[in-house]
């Protein structure tokens, strides 16, 4: 149970061919800003993970679906859905036609600068997309954290300006036409 009494969100990795091909969330969908930042916090400790994401920088995409055969409790997912920048880079309005509930991208620690110097970091980004012309705002999160649970930046944010960061930009781009 959650400090609210609220069953707990909980997260599973899923495996494509020993890279991180996504998340199984599990039990029920994070509620708010917070709890989505709590899933990217796992997710980013994964891309630390030497390994993890040997393409580089990945997109991910918040899927209201489940996989064949679930596990028990399965509510969603949030998938790979490819490189960012490099070879075949997802472009941009390629999320245009069916908004999803979020999209994310995780950066290896080769492709994050690292706030604090002692640490080999990961990082990414979630952007949780509103509709500002009916008052939704567009919320966001960023981490930077290493796969053994160390964390060097923690934010979360409503009102986003997608422009303000490269990353919230890059995703915003995905979802426009």
């Amino acid at each position: 149970m959650s400090e609210r009494g609220l069953p707990a969100v909980e997260v599973a990795p899923l495996h494509r061919d020993g890279e991180l091909g996504g998340f199984v969330l599990l039990g029920r969908w994070p509620e708010d800003t917070l709890e989505w930042t709590q899933v990217l916090l796992l997710a980013v400790q994964m891309a630390a993970v030497p390994g993890m994401l040997p393409g580089g920088s990945t997109v991910f995409r918040v899927a209201e679906e489940v996989p064949d055969g679930p596990p028990e409790g399965a509510v969603g997912l949030v998938l790979a859905e490819g490189p960012i920048l490099g070879d075949r880079p997802l472009e941009p309005g390629r999320f245009a036609g069916h908004l999803p509930p979020g999209l994310a991208v995780l950066h290896p620690p080769r492709s994050t600068v690292a706030s604090v110097s002692e640490y080999d970091t990961a990082s990414g980004c979630l952007l949780l997309p509103g509709l500002p012309e009916l008052g939704l705002d567009h919320r966001a999160a960023w981490v930077e954290a290493d796969a053994h649970g160390h964390i060097t930046r923690w934010a979360s944010r409503s009102s986003v300006d997608l422009h303000a960061d490269a990353d919230t930009a890059a995703l915003g781009l995905l979802l426009v036409a």
